[in-house]
């Protein structure tokens, strides 16, 4: 064999201080099939780094299941980037927000990461109906009526009337992720009450959020799903304002502060 001289460089290149500006951490099912393609499409940029840890979960998706969540969000949360800083981190689950609790969520990732900012679906939907001007809404889940009362409960406990609370009964999250973004226009439909304000649509798993302009232009009222409000929440927390009305009306308005 020929010997090759292999020489070390003068001098070690400069380095930035990060690879991207800012950079979110998703702590995302091991069975999710949307958040991570949504917020490729909705949030990554030249400028910001997305960035994915996935935690392990077993459907059926009900509340006993979704609370055995719990205990490994802090390892999930650890495994992003780490020993280093995030600008966000969002957890992608809205049922579980609901039967852990946003507090909880926030305390367990923080363990991971000090002083981070922590997103919830559920946390950012109402942050996101708040900005839309929304106090009486309809709600879409595609959970069984089990999994779906504590979310109804959770809306109604922050003050929302709801007007109309629509499920459709699926336990399998991976089937959740296949409901045709057609049909979830025509659902949507279905499940607004003339005298809401808004339509939320739950569930990371659901692509609602490659329909949501869709969806409004049919109903003529905002719309909110949990992937739009967590990419919104987390351009936001990131510094981007950029008004982007093609992704719907949420996308046009500015984050609350508090």
């Amino acid at each position: 064999m020929t010997s090759v001289d292999i020489s070390l460089a003068a001098r070690k290149p400069r380095l930035d201080d990060r690879p991207l500006l800012k950079r979110i951490g998703l702590v995302i099912l091991a069975t999710d099939h949307t958040t991570e393609v949504d917020f490729q499409r909705m949030v990554a940029s030249g400028r910001i780094g997305v960035y994915v840890g996935r935690i392990p979960y077993a459907n059926p998706v009900t509340p006993e299941n979704l609370l055995k969540m719990q205990p490994v969000l802090t390892e999930g949360a650890s495994l992003i980037l780490p020993d280093e800083t995030l600008d966000a981190v969002m957890y992608s689950c809205t049922s579980a927000s609901v039967v852990i609790g946003d507090a909880r969520i926030e305390e367990a990732i923080r363990t991971a990461k000090p002083g981070v900012p922590v997103v919830t679906p559920t946390a950012a939907s109402v942050k996101g109906l708040k900005a839309v001007g929304a106090s009486r809404i309809s709600i879409l889940t595609p959970y069984t009526v089990e999994t779906s009362r504590p979310m109804a409960d959770y809306f109604a406990g922050l003050g929302f009337m709801i007007d109309r609370f629509t499920c459709l009964g699926f336990e399998d999250d991976r089937e959740m992720a296949r409901i045709a973004p057609d049909e979830l226009v025509s659902l949507a439909r279905e499940a607004i009450a003339p005298e809401s304000q808004a339509l939320f649509i739950s569930c990371t798993a659901v692509r609602a959020a490659q329909a949501a302009a869709r969806i409004e232009a049919e109903i003529g009222r905002p719309v909110v799903s949990s992937n739009l409000a967590t990419a919104w929440a987390c351009l936001r927390l990131c510094g981007e304002m950029a008004s982007r009305p093609e992704l719907g009306t949420l996308m046009t308005k500015p984050y609350p502060e508090g």
